[in-house]
């Protein structure tokens, strides 16, 4: 009966270690538009271009815009009015004092422009993607790191092993 009950112990610290092994973590992102130089006219016109294509976005991350000089605007706009660099008459306005926080709402192509003076046309624009799943995890550094995107097997993994415990448990009791 001992040996028994020492298995069922050890069965059940490796059921719950692998389960835990499968969780996922979700953790929006939180994105500092720019990096350290912010939002404002970049030092070339594919500064932000080069800057949102070396990150993956998901539903839930937000983009920061943090203007570091004068005052700029952030204007989401179609791919037309981006490729012009079109003024449009909806934006937020960005200052030094107060950033402009940015969740998109649904997965898909976004484009962004500032509007004051000829920003635009000095490379203050860029577009990303955002893909449908956030499954993230914190790396140490503090950045958002990405994790497997597929939320439905790590699912069935973790319904599989307490499936499996079940079975043995009780088979283990009864027999």
């Amino acid at each position: 009966m001992a040996s028994r009950m020492g298995l069922i112990g050890c069965l059940l610290v490796v059921v719950a270690l692998l389960n835990g092994a499968t969780a996922q973590v979700t953790a929006a992102g939180e994105y500092q538009v720019g990096d350290s130089l912010g939002w404002t006219v970049p030092p070339n016109t594919s500064y932000y271009t080069n800057w949102a294509s070396s990150k993956t976005f998901f539903l839930g991350d937000a983009l920061i815009f943090n203007a570091t000089s004068g005052t700029h605007t952030v204007a989401i706009v179609s791919e037309a009015d981006y490729n012009a660099c079109t003024k449009v008459a909806s934006v937020f306005q960005v200052q030094p004092c107060c950033p402009f926080r940015y969740t998109p709402e649904s997965p898909g192509t976004y484009y962004i422009i500032c509007t004051v003076s000829n920003h635009c046309e000095q490379g203050q624009k860029f577009s990303f993607t955002v893909e449908s799943q956030n499954f993230t995890v914190e790396s140490p550094a503090g950045s958002p790191t990405e994790s497997p995107s597929n939320s439905a097997s790590s699912l069935t993994v973790g319904a599989l092993y307490a499936v499996l415990t079940t079975t043995v448990i009780s088979f283990l009791t009864f027999f």
